[in-house]
């Protein structure tokens, strides 16, 4: 049987357990879900392995057919008019049951097709698309190139099905979720459903399955425990679960817990922004481990960094990733540079210097546009080529991190006092490719995914590839007094604000090892372009789409702590991986940053609004950095100290065995990341006025006193490392104005030795001065 076949056979058993399994006995439950045309069951499923072979639907009341007893209650949940929590307790009460699992059934009636539906992480607008292939990075077909019309492609996922008439199966394991919850908005009844629960019960991780009939008019959102998949999704391929249902004995029993929200939405936006309110309300927050004090990890990576550099046939640069060739943008090229230049050290600067000459004169095409990368003895590297279409291509998404990143350049060394030191070479350079995006847009009103740099034809059309453009445009509009750059810039970002975040409910396709697969990167780099947009322009339209945007970014960042398996490495470290990043609907692993940026425009969106929000997103993608780094007696990598890797693994896609467990190589783009966050982001945030104050390095900080001077701060560095902590003190009117992109150079730094607690005075003007020290007792280990 074939695997259409099987899923076609599971979802029908699926299906029918959902139409048998409704139970209305709990009332505050049922009048809560006929909000959404929505019923619930409960049920008990046998199984020979991973087919199911057996289902008893079960009740609150005794049965003496049944040897299950069953209590069911739903309450309120406080402070939250719009949510229930449920719990369902489960007690074999006589004999046993073999190979059995719990089930519980959220059913949908009048359910439409055109439902937007969420799995943070994993799938989104149901993943309903186009496939490709099956496996990783699969080729395009000759039909993708040069094609206007090209639908939004992606590789082989869980997904409801594209056609008519189809039946759908979603299964899917709660450690495949960055939260473990399922979602759906539907455009008809203008509500939104959320459900929550928590990683694993004592059988382990959990299942969410979603089913939908032939006739796309009824779904199912199931929880089980354990998960029993069929097929477990890997990258871009399924292969056999391996899931196993326990065994029961008379006496066993079994609680089951989540949280249900209902709400009124009037699109996708509301959906994704009531998600991010709520992601960790029913998980509960986090633990973030302070365990390295930012400028240790600063002056880790850079010394890595610097020992990169490299002298070459065809030119000199930072040598990216684990090779000698070199690559621009989106993980090394023209990104490693920015921190080695703001070292504002003279022999960094000087080799920043010739990369950029080496970029410049080897990779820039007739049209602007860059090629993507080049060997060590010069030779182009095509990508995404088809033997029909000679002709190069180079990414989108890389021309767009040049773009952006040609411009912080050239404002950092404005900023550092050294406008002589810029080429009059970088800034043409630079301003022909943001003339060559203009053209590109005034030309097809998209920027495409893979572009041709000799002629500046889209190659291929489609995808969010193009999310960091408008920031790059907007600030080469503002740096050149360029009108027409912003006009495009403004444009592109609406456009894809309305075609993809308000009406598909994702952004992708801007990574070069994917289709054009949903993905985290093209969310932050399309929220990079909005705060972009709102620094040139001060328009507040561009900060509510960042607000939409960012909880689009939420979904992709795990909301709490995984229990990884005891034998695990990232178990016995005992990491705690809130705030890593998942990749791509593709890519199922996540990843400790961002790739490839700091996450700046969170904290600038922090700043701007006020939500906690934000800060909080940020700090936890920063801490989950540091889980990854390589350091004495927390070995991630195997190689230098500070390094760090790119692959954290919560799900089975890549075997049951991989769950837990580092890859022990080293991605400098991880490590660029972490430099960057530590440059751009303050240690800490205080605001003199309203006394809000935010922690992102690794200290502890709390108010001690505030009077008409200032505000007295208590700092302890509870770490084993001396630590360099940047603070940023404004009032909040200072807060009103768009912050920039070089503030960080004028953050005064307060040296903390590990151990130590510092009283600090912080002025009204930001100021600050060290009142009195006290040195701690040694701390003890070495991150542990």
């Amino acid at each position: 049987m074939n695997v259409s076949k099987i899923k076609g056979f599971i979802a029908l058993l699926f299906l029918w357990g959902a139409a048998k399994a409704q139970t209305t006995e709990d009332k505050s439950l049922a009048k809560f879900l006929q909000q959404i045309h929505g019923s619930f069951g409960v049920s008990i499923r046998q199984y020979n392995g991973t087919i199911l072979t057996h289902q008893e639907n079960l009740t609150s009341k005794e049965s003496l057919k049944s040897s299950w007893k069953l209590k069911l209650s739903s309450k309120k949940t406080s402070g939250e008019s719009d949510a229930l929590d449920i719990t369902i307790n489960c007690r074999l009460n006589r004999g046993e049951a073999h190979s059995t699992a719990l089930a519980a059934s959220f059913n949908f009636s009048n359910w439409s097709r055109n439902n937007y539906v969420l799995v943070p992480a994993i799938v989104y607008n149901g993943n309903r698309y186009r496939t490709i292939g099956n496996g990783y990075n699969p080729d395009y077909p000759k039909e993708m190139y040069y094609n206007p019309k090209v639908p939004l492609t992606i590789s082989n996922n869980p997904r409801l099905q594209i056609d008519e008439g189809k039946e759908s199966l979603i299964e899917l394991q709660t450690g495949n979720a960055a939260t473990p919850a399922m979602c759906f908005f539907s455009p008809k009844e203008k509500k939104g459903f959320i459900v929550i629960t928590h990683q694993q019960t004592k059988f382990g991780n959990s299942g969410l399955t979603i089913t939908e009939n032939a006739k796309q008019d009824s779904s199912s959102f199931q929880i089980s425990a354990p998960s029993m998949r069929k097929l477990a999704a890997g990258f871009g391929d399924f292969h056999a679960s391996e899931d196993k249902a326990p065994d029961w004995k008379a006496g066993d029993a079994l609680s089951l817990q989540f949280r249900v929200y209902v709400f009124p939405a009037n699109d996708i936006p509301a959906l994704l922004q009531k998600f991010m309110e709520v992601r960790k309300r029913f998980t509960m927050p986090n633990q973030p481990r302070n365990q390295l004090p930012m400028s240790k990890q600063i002056e880790l990576g850079t010394t890595i960094c610097r020992n990169n550099w490299s002298e070459n046939p065809v030119g000199n640069y930072y040598l990216p990733e684990n090779n000698r060739h070199f690559q621009l943008g989106w993980v090394s090229g023209m990104m490693n540079t920015y921190p080695m230049l703001a070292l504002n050290d003279d022999i960094e600067r000087n080799r920043v210097g010739q990369e950029l000459d080496f970029i410049v004169n080897k990779l820039q095409g007739k049209s602007g546009f860059f090629y993507g990368g080049i060997t060590s003895d010069g030779k182009i590297r095509p990508e995404k080529m088809h033997p029909d279409f000679p002709a190069i291509q180079a990414m989108v998404r890389k021309n767009s991190d040049v773009l952006l990143w040609f411009m912080k350049h050239l404002l950092l060394l404005k900023g550092q006092g050294l406008a002589s030191f810029i080429k009059p070479k970088w800034e043409t350079s630079a301003k022909k490719l943001a003339q060559a995006f203009t053209t590109t847009w005034n030309k097809y009103g998209e920027f495409g995914q893979y572009i041709v740099p000799e002629t500046g034809e889209i190659a291929v059309f489609n995808s969010t590839a193009g999310a960091i453009a408008p920031g790059g445009l907007a600030l080469a509009a503002k740096y050149f007094n360029e009108p027409t750059f912003l006009t495009a810039a403004k444009s592109a970002a609406d456009y894809y604000y309305q075609r993809d975040v308000v009406k598909q409910g994702l952004t992708g396709g801007d990574c070069g090892d994917i289709s054009q697969d949903a993905n985290s990167e093209s969310a932050f780099g399309f929220l990079e372009s909005l705060m972009a947009l709102y620094y040139v322009t001060n328009d507040a339209q561009w900060l509510k789409k960042a607000e939409v945007q960012a909880a689009l970014c939420s979904t992709w960042a795990i909301s709490y702590d995984p229990i990884f398996p005891e034998h695990s490495t990232t178990a016995k470290l005992g990491c705690h991986m809130a705030g890593a990043l998942w990749a791509s609907i593709q890519n199922k692993h996540a990843a400790p940053g961002i790739c490839t940026a700091s996450g700046d425009y969170l904290f600038k969106l922090f700043r701007a609004t006020g939500n906690k929000l934000y800060a909080d997103l940020i700090r936890d993608i920063q801490h989950a950095n540091v889980e990854a780094t390589n350091m004495p007696n927390h070995v991630t990598t195997n190689y230098l100290i500070g390094s760090s890797m790119e692959r954290i693994q919560p799900s089975d896609a890549e075997g049951k065995g991989s769950i837990g467990n580092f890859i022990h190589t080293r991605n400098s783009w991880t490590e660029t990341n972490g430099i960057l966050m530590v440059m751009e982001l303050p240690g800490i945030y205080l605001q003199t006025d309203t006394r809000t104050l935010q922690v992102f390095d690794h200290v502890e900080a709390s108010i001690i006193k505030h009077d008409d001077t200032g505000i007295t701060l208590s700092l302890k560095n509870p770490t084993i490392y001396e630590a360099a902590i940047s603070v940023f003190a404004e009032t909040s009117n200072e807060a009103v104005k768009p912050m920039g992109y070089v503030n960080f150079l004028s953050w005064p730094k307060l040296q903390v030795k590990a151990g130590e607690t510092i009283k600090v005075m912080v002025k009204k003007n930001g100021e600050v001065a060290i009142l009195s020290q006290v040195n701690a007792a040694s701390v003890d280990g070495i991150i542990h």
